[in-house]
């Protein structure tokens, strides 16, 4: 891919975004009414790959992550272009330069309605939409007698969420799931000894972000997001979900998270979503995503 092209009069050119300033890519994610802080940037930068396009005065104008989970798979993410430039190819080029940068890989990303045709035009096709949830938490009702028993996750429990979410993401992510239970506080319900469903909640945006979150029934899901929507009642919480029907997403809408924005999850080569409509106690799948970037 070129390393500098001409638009709308800009002689514009690409840069790693490992190079940039966090507070110059906040003020991008920021002009497309994004609500990453700077600390959410740096993890994206610690846990994944990307460019940013630069005018002649290297002001930041566009930008585009790639994010790998083993050899052969990756979600992509932090698509932004400054609105000003959306319809002059700006986007494209740096989807180029992350598929060029990224090749050999099987992809999954969040498409919003602004890049939805981007992404088409590439040759990515579409899974299920996500329902971004989010809103002033509301305390959830007491647990019913038989509810799951839930217990809060410690280090030693690492491995067996990091094996749950392989399960249910189709893919290992070794690496990212580490850092996430790293600075996340975490729940899980066990059967049998073996756990079953796991929730992370972290600091992220205008609060705080509950997810990943792997189960295989809905009653574990609840299970597990109760204790966040708990020890966050009153203020902002948010949980990206394909689920749009069913026990959880209206135990989400009577926690005060309701479906804010959707976006779209669309994949290209041969890994494509998991259904979460197959969801069983021998099928765990991804209630809430880690991010829409993250997948």
């Amino acid at each position: 891919m070129p390393e500098s092209r001409t638009v709308d009069a800009y002689d514009v050119r690409i840069a790693d975004i490992a190079d940039i300033d966090l507070d110059r890519l906040q003020a991008l994610s920021i002009s497309v009414g994004w609500p990453h802080r700077a600390e959410d940037w740096q993890f994206t930068r610690e846990v994944g790959h990307g460019y940013v396009a630069l005018d002649e005065i290297d002001r930041v104008l566009g930008s585009a992550m790639w994010f790998p989970h083993g050899d052969d798979f990756a979600t992509i993410g932090m698509v932004i272009t400054s609105p000003r430039l959306q319809a002059l190819g700006v986007g494209e080029w740096l989807m180029k330069r992350v598929l060029a940068a990224s090749a050999g890989r099987n992809y999954r990303l969040s498409a919003t309605r602004a890049a939805l045709a981007l992404y088409r035009s590439l040759g990515f096709q579409p899974n299920r939409t996500v329902f971004q949830c989010q809103g002033e938490a509301r305390r959830s009702d007491p647990p019913a007698a038989n509810a799951p028993s839930v217990r809060r996750l410690e280090a030693t429990d690492l491995a067996a969420v990091t094996a749950l979410d392989a399960r249910a993401f189709g893919t290992a992510r070794t690496g990212l799931i580490a850092r996430l239970f790293a600075q996340s506080v975490g729940y899980g319900v066990e059967r049998d000894g073996a756990l079953v469903a796991f929730s992370l909640c972290r600091p992220f945006g205008r609060g705080h972000v509950v997810g990943p979150v792997v189960a295989g029934l809905d009653e574990d899901a609840v299970a597990v997001v109760s204790p966040h929507v708990d020890a966050h009642d009153g203020a902002f919480l948010r949980l990206d979900t394909h689920l749009d029907e069913g026990a959880f997403p209206l135990f989400l809408a009577r926690s005060g998270l309701r479906i804010h924005d959707t976006v779209l999850t669309m994949s290209l080569g041969s890994a494509p979503l998991l259904n979460p409509d197959a969801r069983g106690p021998d099928c765990p799948v991804t209630y809430a995503l880690a991010t829409q970037a993250l997948g």
